[in-house]
């Protein structure tokens, strides 16, 4: 079974247990890496360990949530091989997938529906990477620049 890794800060949580939903009837694990509630919290706090799970194999594919989608989006762009896609509509994620070949998918929750956020995860999962052009530009994105 493949896993999911989820994170999201307070904004993201109310839409956090519809996406979870939609993963489980999917026959998909989740790893759920909080927040758990509409406390205020940082979201670096959730999405570091979200992209961590992608980046030691628990997870294959992540899903954060905030009210822009930027913070988790340029959090979770600082991991190695991450590609996180900010994605407000299902064509958008299509193309992060197919093109970018993005392996987390950051929400706006303040700017989307939560059936909106349901076809944009839905697309996301359901797009494959189409290789081709697109892997050799893909291969150029990892920085070649010491620390």
């Amino acid at each position: 079974m493949t896993a999911i890794s989820l994170g999201c800060d307070h904004a993201g949580f109310p839409l956090k247990s519809v996406i979870q939903s939609l993963l489980i009837e999917r026959g998909l694990d989740v790893l759920d890496f909080g927040t758990h509630s509409e406390e205020s919290v940082d979201y670096p706090d959730f999405v570091h360990p979200s992209a961590e799970a992608i980046e030691n194999g628990k997870a294959t594919m992540g899903i954060l949530l905030c009210g822009s989608g930027n913070g988790v989006a340029m959090t979770a762009n600082k991991h190695k091989n991450i590609r996180a896609a900010l994605c407000w509509n299902a064509e958008i994620a299509t193309l992060a997938r197919s093109h970018n070949n993005a392996n987390m998918l950051a929400l706006p929750v303040r700017y989307i529906t939560a059936n909106e956020a349901k076809d944009i995860v839905t697309a996301f999962l359901d797009t494959t990477f189409e290789g081709g052009r697109h892997a050799l530009r893909v291969n150029k994105i990892p920085c070649k620049y010491p620390d």
